[in-house]
């Protein structure tokens, strides 16, 4: 079901906005403050589709969704005027991420934000290619120029736009970044670019620089003003912060990524650039496959500008070989987005989001709504664009694919690619290979034995939890085994004082009243969710099999207080890997349960789960037998 329309549903069916007084979200389920409980429509709710069932505890009016539930939140949150000072959009309460992570964070949460002027303005381009092809307009006519500034616009001024945005990534002032991107594209400073004048700042070498559409500058420049802002908040008075921070601000970093930053963000491309034509030189199957395997991500670091002076130059000599091999990176791209397309069946925002970006990178060669909106967000299909990108860059590397005029990369720029047979022949085989790779390997992160059957178990003459079944039928069983995360004592799932986990609405399973602190890994995999208090984590095995510990009972109300969680999401893990440290007794004094389901909550196929009979568990007990 659609996120917004279901998180509409719910509001409506808890009583409106009106009878909210707060709202959290854990793991699984929406946790409301209702102003009266009588409001809100139980009964209605629990039939909804997407709604799991309904729990009314300590106070709470709980509507229980599964994993979908930060989706359907942020919905909530965005069209309703009410924000909860303890969403999940709080600091991650310990959770480790690695400096990588960080960075795809900040890139894709920075870009994000605009990636619809970014689409909108790519069609625009789009359609004044056609009707130039199609010669119902003139390219200097007015109407042309008049529409061809709209479409432009985002991208020639894209330093003031990412200021803002990072600005705002970054909790710096984002109108202050905006600013320091406003003041690299400022006619004062752009004059400066004419001529052949040495450049100064207080006897400084400035060395000129054009900052139009570039992006690694600004990156580089808002990052060191977040960390200055935030020092010089520290050391002036409050009372004259208002316009001394914004002042010195601006008066260190304009000068300083005039003189630093985008020269050096310059040098790099420069660099990139030189060791390119180089390559060429040597073997144009390799420049192929680095330029085509690569470009998406010199393109995420803003340089793939350092190209362009070499590309125009070439273009005025004929051809350039340099553009012609990148290409295929766009074409990798949208094939990628085309095969999430018909992969995510279930997810129509997602649907959305690729179908629009691919049609745009398609139709208009824009691609950075599919780069930052599904390639940095589903970090699986980046394999897929490297290889895919490559294949077609060493077919246009190999045959001496020629680019002969300065256009995005689209279906409508097919004539300026010569031969252009050769062209459409790499661009096939890009965009070819990324859709079909997405739809072999899909894009969420899996398990590393993804799609393989359950791997085999030495089989002892009695099954651990089938000790009924006869050794011969218990060997012919396809089964897989799921290990105690915890010591201590094992329960039914109906003894759990929460009829969300006790109903069995959640899945089967059974839960462990723990006498130590800490929470293991119960099968060999891959860590999908890890809530940010730390008291839930989602684990999904090498066969598919989709599980979640959740220590204690309404632990989400301790706001990360007494857990530590040992591993971020996205990480592989072995059986017996610590996962959680908890402290029982903190937790216990605080007034809350530690009694932990743990829960199956989705598998490949259809199974029979048996629990085990023992009353006392160990860590590296199997207390689940999955059989097929």
């Amino acid at each position: 079901m659609d996120n917004q329309k279901m998180s509409e549903d719910i509001i409506r069916l808890v009583g409106g906005e009106e009878n909210i007084n707060d709202l959290v979200h854990c793991a699984t389920r929406l946790r409301f403050s209702l102003k009266d409980n009588k409001k809100a429509h139980r009964e209605a709710l629990e039939k909804h589709e997407g709604v799991i069932t309904v729990v009314e505890s300590g106070g709470q009016f709980q509507v229980v969704v599964g994993s979908n539930v930060a989706n359907v939140y942020a919905e909530i949150v965005k069209n309703t005027s009410f924000l909860s000072s303890t969403s999940t959009d709080d600091k991650n309460s310990g959770q480790k991420t690695s400096a990588v992570s960080k960075v795809f964070e900040i890139i894709s949460g920075s870009f994000s934000p605009l990636i619809p002027v970014m689409a909108g303005s790519g069609m625009l381009k789009a359609l004044l290619t056609v009707l130039t092809l199609l010669g119902w307009m003139s390219d200097s006519s007015d109407a042309y120029l008049i529409l061809s500034a709209a479409g432009n616009a985002v991208f020639y001024f894209l330093p003031i736009f990412l200021g803002i945005t990072l600005g705002i990534k970054l909790k710096a002032n984002p109108y202050v970044a905006g600013a320091i991107g406003a003041a690299l594209m400022e006619p004062n400073f752009t004059g400066m670019l004419e001529g052949d004048a040495a450049r100064s700042f207080l006897g400084i070498p400035v060395v000129m620089v054009s900052y139009a559409s570039s992006v690694f500058p600004i990156f580089i420049a808002i990052s060191i003003y977040a960390l200055l802002d935030k020092l010089l908040k520290k050391i002036i008075l409050k009372d004259l912060q208002i316009f001394m921070v914004p002042m010195l601000s601006l008066m260190i970093m304009v000068p300083l990524s005039v003189m630093a930053f985008g020269p050096f963000g310059t040098s790099v491309g420069d660099w990139i650039a030189s060791g390119v034509t180089w390559l060429i030189g040597v073997s144009g199957i390799l420049s192929g496959i680095v330029l085509g395997g690569g470009m998406t991500f010199m393109v995420v670091l803003g340089l793939h500008w350092g190209f362009t002076p070499i590309t125009l130059q070439n273009i005025a000599s004929g051809g350039d070989p340099i553009e012609a091999m990148a290409s295929a990176a766009v074409f990798a791209q949208i094939g990628v987005a085309f095969g999430i397309f018909l992969k995510a069946k279930k997810d129509r925002s997602l649907r959305s989001i690729a179908a629009s970006s691919g049609i745009t990178g398609l139709l208009a060669g824009v691609s950075e709504p599919i780069v930052y909106g599904l390639i940095l967000r589903y970090k699986r299909v980046i394999p897929i664009v490297i290889i895919a990108g490559a294949l077609g860059g060493a077919i246009n590397g190999h045959f001496g694919v020629l680019y002969t005029a300065y256009v995005f990369h689209n279906i409508f720029s097919i004539p300026v690619e010569q031969p252009m047979s050769i062209f459409i022949i790499s661009m096939v085989v890009s965009l070819g290979t990324g859709l079909l790779m997405t739809l072999l390997f899909g894009y969420e992160s899996k398990t590393k034995n993804e799609g393989s059957a359950p791997e085999a178990v030495p089989q002892p003459i009695v099954d651990p939890v089938l000790p009924d079944k006869p050794s011969a039928l218990v060997a012919d069983l396809r089964k897989e085994h799921i290990f105690s995360p915890l010591s201590g004592a094992a329960f039914p799932l109906s003894s759990v004082p929460d009829e969300a986990f006790s109903s069995g609405a959640m899945g089967r399973g059974l839960a462990i009243d723990p006498v130590i602190g800490e929470v293991v890994a119960p099968v060999d995999g891959t860590v999908t969710s890890i809530f940010p208090t730390g008291h839930a984590i989602g684990i999904t095995s090498a066969a598919g099999t989709e599980l979640l510990i959740h220590i204690g009972i309404n632990t989400v109300g301790l706001k990360g207080r007494h857990f530590t969680p040992m591993v971020k999401e996205g990480d592989l893990v072995s059986q017996g890997d610590l996962l959680i440290r908890f402290d029982l007794e903190q937790i216990k004094a605080a007034g809350y349960q530690t009694i932990t389901p743990v829960i199956v909550t989705l598998t490949p196929k259809e199974v029979e789960i048996f629990e085990t009979s023992q009353k006392q568990v160990e860590k590296n007990d199997v207390i689940l037998t999955l059989v097929d």
